[in-house]
């Protein structure tokens, strides 16, 4: 009997791009023995995505699809895709053909040849962004890699083949704020990471804004490392021990000279300065604490409002 793959897609607004990504799925397994399906999770387009999605899977009997009532994020699609898999290995791939669809016929051998997770990690920097975006992607691959437990290199992506124990484990987890690419590498089994170069987006435009990517950077830094807490304290505590030392030697000078500093606008910038930094702290620990009752509600990571999937 043959082994059974599962593509799982998210996509938003990529009404362009679905005969493309699924297209070059079948050009690629039709070299191979195994049978398959192509899982596309609409989350919430915009655009005529689930009507192409609905169209297409009367045709392609291969190609499934869940749609979202609303967006609800990247992970939580991939949560959705992982949750209504049912296969012998699960490979997560993005619709805009970035992933390059060459890469899968190898992510495939190396799961054959005993890894029970493979992901693709971009070698060199994107060569389709700007620059601006690719110091900030090394900056926080770097800084989550320091303050987490997690060894993640620079420029992983969610592009990765994962076999159908690892696929159980994630559906019995329940995180309200999913960061896959810290999880995967959290729930440990045996990984291998495998370079590539991404293509350049053939049709429309990337999701993420500047604001989407640094929400997802607080995500992941706040998901997997409670470091910032102990920064926000150690960092309180520094200025105290400045704060100390600087009020003996002006109570020093003071007593020694029989006059005072003076300074009205340093005290009001110190004040000010004190004051900001009392919120940098309040705002980390309220993120925290944010999560908890975010999580404490209870309430899915995502909701269907149709699926040909049975």
């Amino acid at each position: 009997m043959k082994k059974k793959i599962s593509f799982i897609i998210p996509c938003y607004n990529e009404e362009k791009n679905i005969d493309l990504i699924s297209e070059s799925i079948h050009l690629v397994m039709s070299k191979l023995n195994f049978s398959y399906e192509i899982i596309f999770i609409d989350d919430g387009s915009k655009d005529s995505t689930f009507d192409v999605l609905n169209e297409k899977s009367l045709i392609d009997k291969s190609l499934k699809f869940i749609s979202f009532s609303r967006n609800f994020g990247k992970d939580s699609a991939l949560k959705a895709g992982f949750d209504y898999a049912n296969c012998d290995a699960a490979i997560t791939i993005d619709a805009d053909l970035q992933h390059p669809p060459e890469l899968i016929t190898e992510l495939i051998s190396e799961w054959e040849n005993g890894y029970q997770v493979v992901y693709a990690y971009r070698e060199k920097n994107n060569p389709h962004v700007n620059i601006f975006n690719k110091l900030s992607s090394k900056i926080f691959w770097l800084f989550l890699k320091k303050i987490s437990s997690l060894e993640l290199e620079v420029g992983v992506s969610d592009y990765r083949i994962i076999d159908k124990k690892v696929v159980a484990v994630l559906k019995e987890l329940n995180e309200i704020e999913i960061f896959y690419r810290g999880i995967i590498k959290w729930v440990g089994f045996k990984q291998k990471g495998i370079p590539y170069t991404p293509d350049e987006r053939i049709n429309g435009n990337t999701s993420y804004s500047k604001k989407a990517l640094f929400k997802l950077a607080i995500q992941g830094i706040t998901s997997f490392s409670t470091k910032p807490l102990y920064l926000a304290m150690f960092l309180g505590m520094g200025l105290s021990a400045i704060a100390i030392v600087f009020f003996i030697f002006y109570v020093t000078y003071s007593l020694y000279f029989d006059q005072s500093i003076s300074g009205w606008a340093s005290v009001i910038t110190t004040i000010v300065f004190f004051g900001g930094l009392n919120l940098i702290v309040l705002g980390i620990v309220g993120m925290y604490i944010g999560k908890l009752f975010m999580q404490s509600k209870g309430r899915p990571n995502y909701l269907i409002s149709s699926t040909n999937y049975k």
